[in-house]
C-alpha cells in the first residue's frame, strides 16, 4: 500500500494537486496557479522545475513562475505545443493533476544578493525568470539595480503584459522591450533582444546577467554581456529545455556526463563552455 508519507517523499510518485485558477495570458500560453492537497507549499527556488501529470496523457517538465514568497499555492505558465500542453490547456478549475518536485538547481539566491541584477528574457524565457522576479520585486532592498530586458517576435506574442506595465511604472526597475517585427500600433523598439545592450550601463564588477530564451539567442546575448565587461562566472543561463524525467534516469538531458536536470538547469556561462554542444 502507498502511504501519504511515500508520496510527499519519493521522487517517482507524484503529489496531487488541485488547479484553482487559470488565465490566458497570450494566443497559445495560458499561466495556471496549483494548491498541492497535502502540503502547505511547494518549497521550492526560483530556477527549479517540477513535473506535471495527467492520468493517461503523461508527464513534463514545467519550470515554476512563480515567487517562492508566495506561500499557499504556486503557479506555472504553459505554451500548447504538444499532448500534455493540450491536454493542460483543456483543464477548468477544480481539475487534479499530479505534481514531482521541484527539481534541479535553481539561481544562486546567495550570490545574486547585494548584487545588480540584469534579466534578459528571450520569448517564452519570461516563464521560468518571472520567479526569480517577482522574488526580487517581493525582496527590493536585498539587491541592487534592477534592469530587465524583454524581447519577443511580434507584440502579439508578448506574454505577462500587465506586470510588464506594472514594472515599467516602478522606480527601482528599468525595463526595456524590444520585438523583432513591430505591427501597426507598436511604438517601441524593434530589432534583435541584443539592440537593447546599447541602451544600457552596467558596473560590471557588481553585476549578474540571468538570461533565458530560444537557444539561438545565447551566443549572441552572451557576446553582449561579455562586452560590457562581465565575466563568464557573472553570466547565468537555464537550459530548462532539455529535461525529460527530472531524476537523472532517462538520460535526455545528459551532456557529456552531466545531467541538466539535477546539476542545472541553471550553469554560470564559465560551467556550460566545459559542456560541448550544451548551447
Amino acid at each position: 500500500m502507498i502511504t501519504e508519507e511515500i508520496t510527499r517523499t519519493s521522487i517517482y510518485l507524484p503529489q496531487l494537486a488541485e488547479l484553482i485558477k487559470v488565465k490566458s495570458i497570450a494566443e497559445r500560453e495560458k499561466l495556471f496557479e496549483f494548491k498541492l492537497q497535502d502540503a502547505k507549499e511547494l518549497g521550492h527556488k526560483p530556477g527549479q522545475f517540477v513535473e506535471v501529470s495527467l492520468l493517461g496523457i503523461g508527464e513534463m517538465p514545467v519550470s515554476v513562475s512563480s515567487s517562492p514568497t508566495k506561500k499557499s499555492s504556486f503557479e506555472l505558465a504553459v505554451r500548447n505545443a504538444g499532448s500534455v500542453s493540450n491536454a493542460l490547456h483543456n483543464l477548468t478549475e477544480g481539475a487534479t493533476v499530479g505534481i514531482r518536485g521541484p527539481f534541479g538547481k535553481g539561481f544562486p539566491l546567495e550570490s545574486l544578493k547585494g548584487k545588480d541584477i540584469l534579466i534578459v528574457a528571450g520569448g517564452i524565457g519570461l516563464f521560468p525568470l518571472r520567479s526569480l522576479i517577482n522574488y526580487i520585486l517581493d525582496k527590493r532592498d536585498e539587491f541592487g539595480r534592477f534592469i530587465i530586458l524583454s524581447g519577443c517576435r511580434t507584440p502579439r506574442e508578448r506574454v505577462f503584459v500587465n506586470e510588464l506595465g506594472q514594472c515599467q511604472k516602478r522606480q527601482d526597475v528599468e525595463l526595456l522591450e524590444t520585438v523583432d517585427r513591430g505591427d501597426e500600433e507598436w511604438t517601441g523598439n524593434v530589432g534583435m533582444i541584443t539592440t537593447l545592450f546599447s541602451k544600457v550601463t552596467v558596473a560590471p564588477q557588481n553585476t549578474f546577467a540571468i538570461v533565458v530564451g530560444p537557444p539561438v539567442m545565447y551566443k549572441f546575448v552572451v557576446a553582449e554581456c561579455k562586452k560590457k565587461g562581465l565575466r563568464d562566472e557573472q553570466i547565468l543561463l537555464s537550459l530548462e529545455r532539455r529535461m525529460k524525467c527530472g531524476v537523472g534516469k532517462c538520460g535526455h538531458c545528459q551532456i557529456n556526463g552531466v545531467y541538466v536536470c539535477q546539476e542545472g538547469p541553471v550553469f554560470t556561462y564559465a560551467e556550460i563552455l566545459k559542456l560541448r554542444e550544451a548551447i
